[in-house]
């Protein structure tokens, strides 16, 4: 329903919604998805009903398509969020006397780290600013100096900024000096390549509520193979267990404990629809598009994103946070949530910021309504930002 600006010349505000009539979730997942994935959620399934089983097989088998890993690759599913899958990967893939050296430029990093030292696991530590990719001369030096270090993690693209990681110069790296590499693509997952015949890594990490465009709930590892099979008793413990997962799948083509059956069953109908824009090229290029009709835009109001053209992931997009003395973020915000649209604060330690995701069921005219929206709180607020043109 219709709601009204504050004010003596209030005007009415028919926000924004998704095909369901819910604000537009313009974050890095959970986000806005589709009235068709929503509604498969519907109807119930037993967890050893051999409907659900023969959804879960296709999920499961389908996934190593999108890193071109057919052959070589197999899924392990994790109930939980994209964290309780970056845990198994790092719990069960690094054994006891492993050591990861763990690259950080944002919170994922850092978290990746917890988890290690939670787990008793040996680190080094290569951090760089949120805004700055791995100095990749100082990783080549830290892995011929540092023979006892066994795998590398990194993150493809860390959304506490939105920057894009060098995953593949990375995965060259590593493979020189003999080193397992560990990813994280929670966030470009389905969105940007990962190709594992050309970039080695021994497991990736994403999960169903992020490019996919699923709900939350499932997250899951893509493992190689013969690598997977080498796991047994790494693990930390019971539930994260990815060689145990796997050889209960293999044994009765379930899982061990209770699945969330109906992010499965709507994860499932996410992928077909992912395959039929045209699998990570269509799904890329679109928020591709939402990334640079968003950036231009925001440029063109008087905002500035902290990333370069050439770091930046058109997953979320970070903006320094004005100078202006009339701005004030929670009035931005809510002016912003009022006309439908949903936004996240900043994330990062170095600057103040707000970030606006470009996944998701959007589009670039959603992203058009979404400036339409941020000039018009700007006039709400008295906030002019746009740069002085000349007379």
């Amino acid at each position: 329903m219709p709601r009204f600006d504050q004010g003596p010349n209030a005007m009415p505000i028919t926000p924004a919604a998704s095909e369901t009539g819910d604000p537009l979730l313009l974050t890095p997942g959970p986000l806005t998805t589709a009235k068709s994935v929503k509604e498969v959620m519907i109807h119930d399934w037993g967890s050893r009903d051999a409907a659900f089983l023969r959804i879960n097989k296709a999920v499961l088998d389908g996934l190593p398509r999108i890193i071109h890993g057919e052959d070589r690759f197999v899924t392990v599913p994790m109930q939980g969020s994209g964290t309780f899958a970056v845990e198994a990967m790092l719990t069960s893939f690094v054994p006891k006397s492993g050591k990861v050296l763990v690259l950080v430029n944002g919170a994922y990093g850092q978290r990746a780290k917890r988890i290690l030292d939670i787990a008793g696991r040996k680190t080094v530590v290569h951090e760089t600013p949120e805004d700055t990719p791995p100095d990749l001369a100082a990783v080549e030096r830290i892995l011929k100096r540092q023979t006892s270090i066994t795998h590398v993690f990194a993150v493809q693209c860390e959304t506490t900024s939105g920057i894009l990681n060098p995953i593949e110069e990375i995965a060259g790296i590593a493979a020189r000096h003999g080193k397992r590499l560990l990813v994280d693509a929670m966030s470009a997952f389905g969105a940007l390549p990962l190709d594992s015949r050309t970039v080695a890594f021994d497991a990736v990490a994403a999960s169903s509520n992020k490019c996919i465009e699923g709900v939350p709930g499932l997250g899951f590892v893509l493992c190689r193979r013969e690598t997977l099979n080498e796991t047994e008793g790494n693990a930390t413990t019971l539930v994260l267990d990815l060689f145990d997962q796997h050889r209960n799948f293999e044994k009765t083509g379930q899982y061990r404990f209770t699945p969330p059956i109906h992010v499965i069953v709507a994860f499932h109908q996410a992928l077909e629809e992912f395959w039929a824009e045209g699998g990570v090229a269509g799904r890329g290029g679109r928020y591709a598009e939402n990334a640079k009709v968003l950036i231009e835009g925001m440029r063109a109001l008087g905002f500035t994103p902290l990333l370069p053209a050439a770091r930046q992931a058109p997953i979320i997009v970070t903006f320094h946070m004005p100078r202006h003395t009339g701005f004030v973020f929670q009035r931005f915000y809510d002016g912003l949530k009022a006309r439908g649209y949903v936004i996240y604060p900043g994330k990062l330690t170095v600057a103040d910021s707000f970030r606006i995701g470009c996944i998701g069921r959007l589009y670039p005219k959603h992203m058009r309504g979404a400036l339409d929206a941020v000039r018009e709180v700007l006039a709400e607020m008295q906030v002019d930002l746009a740069p002085a043109r000349a007379a």
